[in-house]
């Protein structure tokens, strides 16, 4: 039943990122695995369209963040504004009270701001003038970012990269489903065409269901085969956190449920591996922490390299 659901979503998000079924699986995963998601890729790819109509289609409070240099923490959190009519200071809560948050632009904020959603992302919760103010549920961020080599750019904090469950980009449609993109934005507005096939609640039983997918112990010693790699390689000065381990295992059990099985098997593993881990390490040369080609392509050797033991 909940591979269903999941597989209603997928359909819906398709008609918004057309031929890009990889992109939806990802961000996908994300969501039933109760992560966030960062894309980074040129303007103008769809990463805030298929924020959008995600939003649509499972009936979820939306709002968008465009990311500035001079956006303040406040901004995103909220504050407290004075009354003088009695007196008294009123909490205003910032658009990051919300199901699903875009932050669009992420790396064109200072990392003082980026920074302001570490709680969030990391405890369902924001923490504002001595009150916890918890965040509903489900909590999505989908993050974009610009290459980092363009002007402008904040690099990402590391404790910040290292919330986000999965790192991946879009890439530029095929000639086939460009022409049918151009014919479709031509007839009418894409979200349109979304429709809303789960609800808030069922999103949660799905998230819920990826939980109790099964992992057999030599799925986890393939997981930490492979994170052990990262952290003995001699390319790397910093391999994958314990909560990078946590991230892969989560995603491969929501991977799973996705495909339609109640267990995970290592492709789940391989699938994943990339968007999981690559943002994760620090390349020895270049001290580069932004899952760029080098560090997928590290991650991809290990994979090679290391053997399936189920």
């Amino acid at each position: 039943m909940t591979a269903e659901l999941a597989s209603k979503l997928a359909t819906q998000l398709s008609r918004a990122l057309i031929g890009k079924p990889e992109v939806v699986r990802l961000l996908l995963t994300g969501l039933f695995a109760r992560g966030h998601v960062l894309i980074e890729d040129m303007p103008g790819l769809g990463k805030t369209t298929l924020a959008r109509a995600l939003a649509r289609a499972i009936n979820c409070d939306f709002k968008r963040v465009q990311f500035t240099p001079d956006l303040l923490p406040t901004d995103i959190i909220g504050t407290s504004v004075y009354r003088q009519q009695d007196g008294t200071f009123e909490w205003r809560a910032g658009p990051i009270f919300t199901n699903i948050l875009l932050a669009d632009e992420i790396n064109r904020a200072t990392p003082r701001t980026q920074s302001a959603l570490l709680e969030a992302m990391g405890e369902l919760q924001i923490s504002a003038e001595g009150t916890t103010h918890k965040l509903s549920r489900p909590f999505f961020v989908v993050a974009t970012q610009n290459p980092i080599e363009h002007a402008g750019t904040y690099p990402l904090p590391e404790s910040q990269l290292d919330r986000f469950m999965l790192k991946f980009d879009v890439g530029y449609p095929g000639a086939d489903d460009e022409k049918r993109i151009l014919f479709e934005h031509a007839a009418a507005d894409t979200l349109q065409n979304i429709e809303q096939v789960l609800s808030r609640e069922e999103v949660l039983v799905v998230q819920e269901a990826a939980k109790k997918v099964r992992v057999e112990p030599a799925i986890a010693d393939y997981i930490l085969e492979i994170v052990n790699e990262t952290r003995n390689n001699p390319k790397l000065v910093s391999g994958v956190s314990p909560r990078g381990s946590v991230a892969l295992f989560r995603a491969a059990q929501a991977h799973a449920l996705i495909e339609n099985r109640d267990y995970v098997v290592p492709d789940d593993i391989k699938a994943l591996a990339v968007a999981v881990l690559a943002h994760r390490v620090i390349e020895r040369a270049s001290f580069d922490r932004r899952g760029g080609k080098s560090g997928q392509e590290i991650i991809r050797k290990i994979l090679a390299k290391v053997a399936v033991t189920a």
